[in-house]
């Protein structure tokens, strides 16, 4: 099948929480939550779905997270879940509306099925680029459970026909509606009617184009097994040529900064290294912690204290979406060339720490001399992430952290 000629999206038969237990169930995603965190979560919660997620907080202290081991745990959970009656699957195609809110910040998206053969064919764009060794980790897992079960979090420009389509449901009463463990309420509307299905899966292809915002190991793992099936002569139509994804309009989404610390100042002494900052960047010291307030300016915590970046040489809007971008400019100006530090993929100098831990966990990395700095960035733009995929390039990894965080184990696409 041509990437023209398949549709975007397409309802599936979701695998869902008995009704009662989706609370019980949902758990937020496996990767972002340490070892212990997931194990402190699932503690006396037995439909937890970290037992299927994140397997090894069920086995020994110790175990290598890629074992073979993991996946068969992680299988074994998933079975024994769907044998109990815990997890069902819907008696048809579906798609769910699904509304997270957190604080006063409220979203609506769609979870449906994304094309393989669209992300293949540039109509679902990425913006970063995968770790070959994360990328084994999910087909492992979608392997073992013979299923996907971590949604693939996409945008797309608003359209009023989703829109419409969207508010028509909200009228209705939801299916699964409750408050997670982090505060954020979950609630999930099934659409069933054969007609609306038609009219959903309309809308999406008028929109066009779909962005990943976070999920590009699992949709990487997806495409792979879904070039495996069709290698191996699979049926035109079979579920792993599809992905599960939840798609929100860009109107409403909420990025947050992806901060960094590092762990040593290149062999440079504090002030050497302000010296050296302030060779491309005005330097001033701050009483108080700094949260940057426009692009072009950056918090950094040294041991004695805050300061406030702020880049020289004009404007930082020429170039190309990607160089101009505040994770670029301090990649291209102080990571790489005063700290030694150019791969922020493999280099274990430096660490990323997503903006819902706030500043306090900056200075935490530092003061308890894990870290040796912590620069603080403002948010990147929604408009920049498309900017960047519709270029066909890739921003640097961790440029956006959003929330809230989808649930795993709410909606799961069996394959």
């Amino acid at each position: 099948m041509s990437g023209s000629a398949a549709p975007l999206t397409r309802a599936f038969p979701g695998l869902r929480p008995a009704p009662g237990l989706a609370e019980a169930v949902a758990a937020p995603p496996y990767d972002v939550v340490s070892l212990e965190e997931a194990r402190a979560l699932s503690a006396g919660r037995p439909w937890s779905f970290l037992h299927v997620s994140r397997p090894e907080i069920d086995l020994p202290d110790g175990t290598d997270p890629y074992d073979p081991a993991v996946y068969r745990k992680g299988a074994e959970t998933f079975r024994g879940m769907r044998e109990a009656g815990v997890l069902k699957v819907d008696a048809g195609p579906r798609y769910y509306v699904y509304r997270l809110v957190q604080g006063g910040h409220s979203q609506t998206g769609v979870v449906l099925a994304a094309s393989v053969a669209a992300y293949e064919s540039g109509r679902i764009l990425r913006h970063e680029l995968t770790r070959p060794q994360k990328e084994d980790d999910r087909v492992r897992h979608i392997e073992a459970l013979g299923a996907q079960t971590g949604p693939v979090f996409l945008t797309h420009r608003k359209h009023a026909g989703i829109d419409r389509l969207v508010s028509s449901v909200l009228a209705q009463a939801p299916e699964v509606d409750f408050t997670g463990v982090d505060g954020v309420r979950h609630t999930l509307w099934v659409v069933a009617e054969p007609e609306r299905l038609v009219e959903f899966g309309a809308a999406f292809e008028a929109v066009g184009r779909l962005y990943i915002a976070d999920g590009h190991h699992r949709s990487a793992a997806a495409a792979r097994l879904a070039r495996a099936h069709r290698a191996a002569g699979g049926a035109a139509d079979a579920p792993s040529l599809y992905f599960l994804a939840v798609a929100f309009p860009d109107d409403q989404m909420r990025i947050l900064a992806y901060h960094r610390v590092v762990a040593d100042l290149g062999g440079l002494g504090p002030e050497a290294f302000l010296q050296r900052l302030g060779e491309g960047f005005e330097v001033q010291p701050s009483s108080s912690p700094v949260t940057p307030a426009a692009p072009g300016e950056w918090g950094l915590f040294l041991g004695q204290g805050w300061f406030r970046l702020r880049a020289r040489g004009g404007s930082l809007s020429a170039g190309d979406p990607v160089s101009r971008l505040d994770v670029s400019v301090l990649s291209d100006r102080v990571l790489g060339p005063i700290l030694g530090i150019e791969d922020l993929r493999r280099d274990p100098r430096i660490d990323f720490v997503g903006g819902i831990r706030g500043l306090g966990e900056l200075e935490r990395r530092v003061r308890s001399g894990e870290m040796a700095a912590a620069f603080a960035l403002h948010p990147t733009q929604l408009s920049d992430l498309m900017a960047v995929a519709d270029a066909g390039l890739m921003m640097p990894p961790k440029s956006t952290w959003f929330e809230p965080k989808l649930a795993d184990g709410l909606v799961s696409h069996l394959l």
